[in-house]
């Protein structure tokens, strides 16, 4: 019985490695991909100050409009730590006892501002709120942005787009 079985496997396996041909005409091309678009992440940087002649908001323009797809994420320098920069997604929400002050951004294909909100005087804000804040603006293009990464890690983004820190471009407010 199992001398049986044993051939009766060895003649299916034969038969089915048996089963393969020659191999058939190509199929037809496929369709060209789109031209010109390169998927290529940038990050800016700048040094920004809130103040009431700007109206606590600062505007800058791309070096090249960004594919409509495409998102920008802004993070902060929060603080320094072991001499390296902390850097925070915006919007950053801080309660003071005059009320909230909220950092947010928002972006169009060819420009990005950040700003100031607040519930109270943006005024009476120490300078340390307000004076020589530096900003950093990531595009990161919309194949990456599905990406299982956490985008508040600064790092992690930074790895995904393949930038490093002498790719992060200069750039000055437009305001």
């Amino acid at each position: 019985m199992k001398r049986s079985l044993f051939i009766l496997l060895l003649g299916i396996v034969a038969i089915l490695q048996a089963c393969e041909g020659p191999m058939g005409p190509p199929g037809p091309p496929g369709p060209e991909g789109a031209p010109g678009i390169i998927l290529v992440g940038e990050a800016f940087e700048a040094n920004v100050d809130f103040t009431a002649q700007n109206g606590y908001l600062v505007n800058f323009d791309f070096t090249r409009a960004i594919e409509p797809s495409d998102v920008v994420l802004v993070f902060i320098r929060w603080e320094t730590f072991n001499g390296n920069p902390v850097w925070r997604l915006l919007p950053q929400t801080v309660l003071f006892e005059e009320g909230v002050l909220i950092y947010n951004y928002d972006f169009t294909r060819n420009d990005f501002s950040v700003f100031m909100e607040t519930t109270f005087d943006p005024a009476i804000l120490d300078n340390s709120w307000t004076r020589n804040q530096r900003i950093r603006a990531v595009v990161v293009p919309a194949d990456f942005a599905s990406s299982r990464i956490d985008f508040t890690d600064y790092e992690a983004v930074m790895k995904l787009i393949g930038a490093t820190e002498e790719d992060v471009i200069q750039i000055q407010p437009r305001n």
